[in-house]
């Protein structure tokens, strides 16, 4: 058995590939449009892991997510927590869970899925603003 990928429908295309891409660092492998179905399929994946994808999933009719089209959340292992948020932050993105332990991180996209982002290797020191900073809305 092999991982291929996870599928997350999202809303508005442009403003996901932005938070996916140029926001969260996900590199672009591959989209394919498919007119007779009215739906895009953009494949993404981490710097250097391209056998563990996530599949954006843009159905051009519009349509709200609920219920069982839903699931609880991506995880991203990065090299500097405090550097990754405050990067997303820099960029406008909401930090909903603050990395106060050094380890662990959650912010949403803009389909509000919630994007967990694990300190690799072992936590970080503890260190400011991070360590007093509250959490903001849910992740």
């Amino acid at each position: 058995m092999k991982y291929l990928h996870t599928m997350v429908r999202v809303t508005d295309l442009d403003a996901s590939l932005d938070f996916y891409v140029n926001k969260l660092g996900l590199e672009l492998v591959r989209r394919r449009d498919y007119e007779k179905g009215r739906f895009t399929l953009v494949y993404l994946a981490a710097p250097g892991s391209p056998e563990a994808e996530v599949e954006l999933t843009w159905n051009w009719d519009p349509e709200v997510y609920t219920g069982g089209r839903n699931f609880g959340h991506l995880a991203f292992a990065v090299d500097d927590i405090y550097a990754t948020c405050q990067r997303l932050m820099d960029a406008g993105v909401t930090i909903n869970r603050p990395p106060r332990d050094g380890h662990m991180a959650f912010v949403r996209s803009p389909d509000q899925i919630s994007i967990e982002l694990l300190q690799a290797g072992d936590a970080l020191p503890p260190k400011e603003p991070w360590a007093s900073m509250p959490n903001t809305g849910s992740w």
